[in-house]
């Protein structure tokens, strides 16, 4: 029988994060790196992913901190050019980079944000990021697993990805409406279909494929909503940060050697009722 705690760990292994200097992004990182991995810290701000990159090396880990845009092929190439010169090896691809429109600054403020009404720029931003970024990240990535022989890609899903919003949980009494954006649960819903995709093309590869689905993590959320939300949930409350980085671990390491194609759902049960 293997070694239990062993086939957790990454010592020897190339982690990309991409989104790595977001709010799970960061929490992402920082377990592949304290799990053995060296890091590369790749988000849209340079100045973010150093701080991600100083928290790992803190703690006597690696990591590099890159800035990457993951809509443009050549920045994902360069990404990629980067972690084998400097690491030796691309072994673990984390696809965290996304927009999430109803908490993305450029959106704060807007209560019109119905349906019918939806601006076709905003849709198009996170078709591009969500679902594009993947692609470009992935297709990057792949080509120097696929001379390695081996690889894991992980893909950061959402519960709406797999069952529509609630949009009862943004409505405030007196307000404006507001509601979760379409093209948040659109893109989440065609991110699971890429890894499944994936999963089947590469099976022979010894790249494996899974998916993250996180229900909702509590950032600073009013009282009013994470009170709905919880209710909802049946652990009765909203997960905690760093609630995601077990099953992370799992993904990326041997102890999953045996799934691919897989979406991992770590909600406190809101998809199961």
């Amino acid at each position: 029988m293997a070694d239990l705690a062993k086939s957790f760990d990454l010592s020897g292994r190339t982690a990309i994060v991409t989104g790595g200097a977001g709010l799970l992004g960061t929490q992402f990182s920082n377990t592949l790196g304290s799990a053995g991995a060296s890091v590369l810290v790749a988000d849209v701000s340079l100045a973010r992913a150093q701080e991600v990159a100083d928290q790992i090396a803190d703690k006597g880990g690696k990591a590099l901190a890159v800035e990457v845009d993951v809509t443009k092929p050549e920045s994902m190439t360069e990404m990629v050019s980067v972690a084998v010169d400097k690491f030796g090896s691309a072994d673990v691809l984390v696809n965290s980079a996304a927009l999430d429109p109803k908490f993305e600054s450029d959106m704060r403020g807007q209560h019109s944000n119905a349906f019918e009404d939806y601006p076709l720029e905003k849709w198009q931003a996170s078709l591009f990021v969500n679902l594009t970024g993947a692609f470009l990240a992935t297709q990057a990535v792949v080509r120097q697993m696929v001379q390695q022989d081996a690889g894991v890609v992980v893909n950061i899903c959402s519960t709406y990805g797999l069952a529509g919003p609630d949009q009862r949980l943004y409505q405030r009494e007196g307000q404006p409406p507001e509601y979760k954006p379409v093209d948040y649960s659109v893109t989440k819903a065609g991110i699971l279909g890429f890894t499944r995709y994936l999963a089947a093309y590469y099976g022979e590869r010894n790249i494996r494929v899974n998916a993250l689905s996180p229900g909702g993590v509590y950032n600073q959320h009013d009282e009013e909503f994470s009170k709905a939300y919880s209710a909802r949930a049946i652990l009765g409350r909203m997960a905690n940060i760093d609630e995601m980085n077990g099953a992370m671990l799992f993904l990326c390491s041997d102890a999953s050697s045996y799934m691919t194609g897989s979406n991992l759902i770590v909600d406190g049960g809101w998809t199961a009722w």
